[in-house]
Parts: C-alpha cells; sequence; structure tokens
C-alpha cells in the first residue's frame, strides 16, 4: 500500500456518513452523477484500461472525463476502500446537492409529481424508487423516517439517479399547495389521467403501509388495480405503476 493509502481508505470511511457527500459504487452510479451534474472530488479504480473500455461501449461521453480524472491505485487499496468492491472496478465520492424544499412544494407543477415515501425501511427499495422516478420525470422524492436516502446502498439502487432530481428527508411533509394523493389498498381504482402535474403522491412500506394521519391529509385516497388475491406489490413497483399511469396520460 503506497503511504497516502490509509489517509484514502479514511476518507471513503468518513464519506459514508458526510450529510454533504456521497458515495457512487459502480461505473453506473458515477456515469449517471456526472450526466446529472455532480461534482465528483474523487474517482479511484485499479486500471483504467477496462473502465476506457467499457466507457467506450456505455458511455462514450464520459471517456474523457474518466482518462482526465480516474486516479489509479493499487489492487489491494482498492479492495479497502468501500466494504463491497463493485465488479466495475470505479468508487468515487461526490458532493450532495441541497435542494430547497420550500421552493420544490411551492412549484407550479411544471417538473412533475413528487413521490413522497413514508418511513420506507430499505436502501435498495429506496434507491430503485429513485431510479424510476428520474425516468419518469418526477420533481423530486421525499422521504420521513430514519433511513437515510444518501446512503451508499440507496445511491447503488438508484444507479446514481440521485443526481438526476432532488432527494430530501424531512421530519414530516409541510403544508402545501399541491393536491396530496394517498396510494392506498383502501382507495379508489387509479385511472389513467387522474393524477395532476403538481400532485404528491404518497406511498407507506410494504409492511405498514401508510400512516392513518398521512391518509387523514390526503386530498385524495387511490388504490393501483390488482388481481383478487395479490395483496401487495413491491414499493417500487408500485411507484413505478403510478407515476407511469400520469406520465403516458400526457399529451406530450
Amino acid at each position: 500500500m503506497t503511504a497516502a493509502g490509509p489517509a484514502l481508505i479514511e476518507r471513503f470511511q468518513r464519506a459514508r456518513s458526510d450529510p454533504e457527500r456521497a458515495v457512487l459504487e459502480g461505473f453506473h452510479a458515477l456515469k449517471h452523477a456526472l450526466r446529472f451534474g455532480a461534482a465528483v472530488e474523487v474517482a479511484c479504480g485499479p486500471a483504467a484500461a477496462p473502465l476506457a473500455a467499457l466507457a467506450r461501449r456505455l458511455a462514450p461521453d464520459l471517456t474523457g472525463w474518466l482518462a482526465q480524472h480516474l486516479e489509479l491505485v493499487p489492487e489491494d487499496l482498492f479492495e479497502r476502500l468501500i466494504p463491497s468492491p463493485p465488479a466495475t472496478a470505479v468508487v468515487a465520492i461526490a458532493q450532495r446537492p441541497a435542494p430547497d424544499l420550500q421552493a420544490l412544494l411551492a412549484a407550479p407543477g411544471d417538473g412533475g409529481p413528487l413521490v413522497l415515501l413514508e418511513q420506507p425501511s430499505h436502501h435498495g427499495n429506496l434507491g430503485a424508487v429513485v431510479r424510476v422516478a428520474a425516468a419518469a420525470g418526477a420533481g423530486a422524492v421525499l422521504t420521513t423516517g430514519p433511513l437515510e436516502p444518501w446512503h451508499p446502498n440507496a445511491l447503488r439502487g438508484s444507479a446514481g439517479l440521485h443526481y438526476a432530481l432532488p432527494v430530501v428527508r424531512l421530519e414530516r411533509l409541510p403544508e402545501s399547495a399541491r393536491p396530496l394523493l394517498a396510494i392506498d389498498p383502501a382507495g379508489a381504482p387509479l385511472r389513467l389521467g387522474e393524477i395532476p402535474d403538481d400532485a404528491v403522491l404518497a406511498f407507506g412500506s410494504e409492511r405498514r403501509g401508510l400512516s392513518p394521519a398521512l391518509r387523514a391529509r390526503a386530498t385524495r385516497t387511490v388504490a393501483l388495480p390488482m388481481r383478487p388475491g395479490v395483496s401487495s406489490l413491491n414499493l417500487a413497483t408500485a411507484v413505478a405503476s403510478v407515476l407511469y399511469a400520469w406520465r403516458l396520460a400526457r399529451p406530450d
């Protein structure tokens, strides 16, 4: 290990719990972060040629950045930077954006509905929600509860698409002029064209569902139509279904 090795290991360890930074694990997380404007402070890998080949095949727009910024480190050092080194052999540290929650809630809706996850319980599911929300064009992903939405495992699940839209944890949803749609099995079946562009779409966890307090605040309660006998959907699947019901009904 080089003399700088312990300092680099410590830097990555600190970044994992730093509220102003994010650890990007793997090529796809780094790729999306860069495409959506992330300020990457350091990117490390044990070999340049395989990454360059991957970039030429999947993201030719990033070949120049990698050639200029990738910091080559010995294999033994790379394997100690994070708990589970990715197969694509690159990890990075980037600054987290600081979205304005008040401005998000006050927006007229041209940025798409906001997704609210109440008390999510799994980083991987949370990351998958961010990924589909970015793809569908949602305005933001908001979460409540103790789970850190910028945890490296959530970033891995989103493939770095946290940088494509605001991702914010809050104590509770503030009052807002946006209509609040509760997604709940007790609601009326959701139909195409029923979701306003400025809606806040509230989803509970698979185990607990939405809290009575949040359901009571809802402007409307809607449910995804499902085959009899099927009790629930994976959280990311439910979010994807509702968001695409919104997107496919838009004139554009």
